[in-house]
């Protein structure tokens, strides 16, 4: 019999590759105005949800506007960045 061969196990993925090409490029270019019509439109779907659906609604908009609000930080983030760039880093030792 032939001895058993060790199973190849998956190389792991480099650390800089996206994962989501789609959310970073919106990241990168997008302005507050940007993300508050990205979610409009969804928001007001679920708000306007009536009967059996109402309650996942709810719980729905909750989430929604939980990663609205993650995203709008994620922008904040993005643009104290880019400032402390232009500004030579200064506030930095």
């Amino acid at each position: 019999m032939a001895p058993k061969s060790k199973q190849q196990q998956p190389e792991p993925q480099p650390q800089n590759e996206a994962l989501y090409p789609a959310l970073e490029g919106f990241i990168e270019k997008a302005s507050a105005a940007d993300v508050a019509a990205l979610f409009s439109g969804v928001k007001g779907e679920l708000s306007g949800l009536k009967g059996p659906k109402a309650e996942q609604g709810k719980k729905a908009l909750k989430s929604v506007e939980r990663t609205e609000e993650l995203l709008s930080y994620l922008l904040q983030v993005r643009e104290k960045i880019q400032a402390e760039r232009k500004g030579g880093g200064r506030g930095r030792k």
